[in-house]
């Protein structure tokens, strides 16, 4: 029986039928791509002359311009605009500008500052330091005029000087061996101030004085000072007062009239004695005159009230 050949038949569909997804594709590209245009077409109509220059030059050199170009040459209210300095069209930046008085006012409130926070160190001191604590009622912290003050003042029954004598008791220098320390820290100059009580000065030299006793006891304590770790730079200066400027004018030989000041002096106070005390090419009588008018100005600002402190 021989093969019969095997036949296939192909029926060819007529009618549209179903073409695929493709034309989605190319729709959405399309709704996108109008977008786009429309979205440059607003921000070209918000952008300013400059801007479109930006704009313009980025399409005449994409890779140049982004080296030197703005990344955000129109802004649409979000990210700042940020503008360089390199192209030729752009507009440098004005550089911020104070005033003196705004730059002397801001030096003033950083001084300001760094005082109260070297008061609150030795505030913090004197409560944790078992010297300190010991004298707590001897040392006086204020802030005045001239700056920060630290006063240590005699007790009846702990003075820091033997009578009459210029050297320290040995806890007079462990006080200020504790103050040296974070005296040692700040930059501005001090001022180390001796005053004695009005007792007249028993000793057969008539030369030496309370006053210079209290000069003396002044320098004693910038010695001590110094050995403790204060440069010898931060001294500004050393003046002896003797029973001029009494803590307790009702008593004048009452022992917390002697007492050892230290101040931290401000930036204005320095330059305000500087510029007393630089009067050289005045006569000698005029500087004699200013000499005493700045010594009894020095004496008034050092005096405090009695009623500051409680006893």
């Amino acid at each position: 029986m021989e093969d019969r050949p095997i036949i296939v038949k192909r029926v060819k569909k007529k009618g549209g039928g179903h073409h695929g997804g493709a034309w989605k594709v190319a729709f959405a590209d399309f709704a996108m791509a109008l977008m786009a245009f429309f979205l440059v077409m607003w921000a070209t109509n918000q952008a300013t002359p400059e801007q479109k220059k930006d704009i313009s030059r980025y399409f005449s050199d994409p890779v140049g311009y982004e080296e030197g170009g703005n990344p955000n040459p129109v802004d649409l209210g979000g990210a700042p605009a940020v503008t360089r300095n390199e192209g030729p069209s752009d507009i440098a930046p004005e550089p911020l500008s104070l005033k003196e008085d705004q730059v002397k006012e801001l030096a003033e409130a950083m001084e300001r500052r760094q005082t109260e926070e070297l008061m609150q160190e030795l505030d913090e001191k004197l409560e944790q330091s078992e010297t300190l604590q010991e004298f707590k009622d001897q040392l006086l912290i204020d802030i005045t005029d001239e700056g920060l003050r630290i006063q240590i003042v005699d007790r009846s029954n702990r003075p820091m000087f033997d009578s009459g004598g210029d050297e320290l008791k040995p806890y007079s220098r462990d006080i200020l061996f504790e103050l040296a320390e974070p005296l040692a820290k700040v930059s501005n100059k001090l001022s180390i101030t001796g005053h004695t009580d009005r007792t007249p000065f028993a000793q057969s030299n008539e030369e030496y004085t309370n006053w210079e006793l209290s000069s003396d006891r002044a320098n004693a304590a910038r010695r001590t000072l110094v050995a403790g770790g204060v440069p010898e730079n931060h001294i500004g200066r050393i003046v002896g007062l003797a029973d001029s400027v009494l803590f307790n004018e009702e008593d004048p030989q009452a022992p917390v009239n002697r007492r050892i000041s230290i101040i931290v002096l401000t930036d204005a106070a320095l330059e305000a004695i500087e510029e007393r005390e630089s009067s050289n090419t005045a006569d000698p009588e005029d500087r004699q005159s200013l000499a005493e008018d700045n010594w009894m100005e020095r004496a008034r600002d050092s005096q405090v009230e009695e009623s500051e402190v409680n006893w």
